[in-house]
């Protein structure tokens, strides 16, 4: 018997079938890989992140470096909760596709159908403009920054900008950027709008539909859309900047209260789930996802691209961009791929997903002087090509 096991390994490695402890081996060696690179971002008792890389729905590598704060100093785990900023916009956008396939919205509705005391301009956007970054709704920063420079200071990280509060200066605004669906162009706006429909088309607020309908049924169980007053988020880092060389506790900015466009809490933990509900369509069948995945065209048939002007939200200037709902579909390399980054006081997140690859990775930092992207495409370029 020992003889015919013995003939079996030899047949095995002359036809480069690698055995068990290779494979261990090729593992260990791959985590050790990851390890090196993110090691080396930050020193322990900094602030730091928390990374997750998936692979045909395993974790392969899930490791947290630095700390939560620098008062208590407390390490960042799997189950720390960062603000996930933008990496927000693609549950917003699953609460508006749970509300389409409900029946309770429709992707064609007008955004004067909704509000109908929003002004002339809002008859020709829809939700699906919303959506997909085509909206034309001016930027809400913008209007905050003119409507201060009339009267002085209006909000601060004390006296934060709400939700209605932003409609309500949209509804002051007499036009848009352009008309919708003629450009493209990042819309923090469109998203806190977004949040606002969820709640007059279901009755409830943005984060109790999300919760009931996303987060509980998938086991996220510390995942939630923060409310000042109205819940906590537990376990949680605070955000951090560079100042004069030194890192400083930057957690709050006059901005950090608005919901749909960035106001999500989550751990490394609950977005494995929120990963695997995505690649098994457990909340939204293959077709019902498919309009998430289809990167919008301009009404003329064009590709759209970034504004040219660069500014805080634009990521590439003047070049070609592909967006679904709530997801970035660029591919990488020839790979395809859903992605989204996440930028806001203190913090940066990102998450990849690789579809032919069956790959994830999800990096949570709350220190704004590392770059999740920039990592998390290294630790792509050392699996895809280990896949090919």
């Amino acid at each position: 018997m020992a003889r015919i096991f013995f003939c079996l390994a030899l047949v095995l490695l002359a036809l480069g079938v690698p055995s068990q402890s290779q494979a261990q081996s090729s593992e260990g060696s791959r985590e050790k890989q990851i390890d090196t690179l993110f090691s080396g971002v930050t020193s322990p008792d900094s602030p730091g992140f928390a990374a997750l890389v998936r692979q045909n729905g395993k974790t392969i590598f899930e490791h947290s470096y630095g700390v939560r704060d620098l008062r208590t100093k407390s390490k960042i785990d799997a189950h720390t909760n960062f603000r996930l900023a933008s990496f927000t916009k693609q549950f917003t956008a699953m609460a508006i596709m749970l509300l389409v396939r409900d029946g309770k919205l429709r992707y064609d509705e007008k955004l004067s159908e909704i509000f109908p005391d929003f002004p002339d301009y809002g008859k020709a956007i829809t939700v699906r403009n919303l959506l997909n970054h085509t909206s034309g709704l001016p930027d809400y920063e913008d209007l905050m920054e003119a409507a201060e420079k009339g009267s002085g200071p209006l909000w601060s990280p004390e006296k934060q900008i709400h939700d209605a509060e932003v409609l309500e200066l949209l509804k002051k605004d007499k036009k848009g950027k352009f008309a919708p669906g003629a450009s493209w162009s990042y819309s923090n706006s469109g998203y806190v709008i977004l949040g606002l429909v969820v709640a007059k088309a279901s009755g409830k607020t943005c984060g109790e539909f999300l919760r009931e309908r996303v987060f509980t049924p998938l086991k996220m169980n510390h995942t939630i859309v923060h409310e000042k007053g109205r819940n906590e988020v537990s376990n949680r880092a605070f955000g951090h900047s560079k100042e004069n060389g030194a890192l400083k506790e930057t957690d709050q900015s006059s901005t950090s209260a608005t919901l749909g466009d960035g106001g999500i809490y989550s751990n490394l933990e609950d977005l494995a789930k929120w990963d695997d509900a995505l690649r098994n369509h457990t909340l939204l069948n293959e077709k019902e996802m498919r309009p998430a995945l289809t990167p919008v065209k301009r009404n003329d048939g064009a590709e759209p691209h970034w504004p040219t002007q660069p500014n805080d939200d634009n990521l590439h200037p003047g070049k070609p961009v592909s967006y679904g709902f709530g997801w970035f579909l660029d591919p990488y390399n020839g790979h395809r791929r859903m992605w989204h980054t996440g930028s806001t006081m203190g913090f940066r997140t990102v998450i990849e997903r690789f579809l032919g690859d069956n790959l994830t990775i999800i990096i949570l930092a709350n220190r704004t002087d590392v770059d999740p992207e920039k990592l998390s495409l290294q630790v792509a370029d050392m699996l895809l090509s280990a896949n090919h």
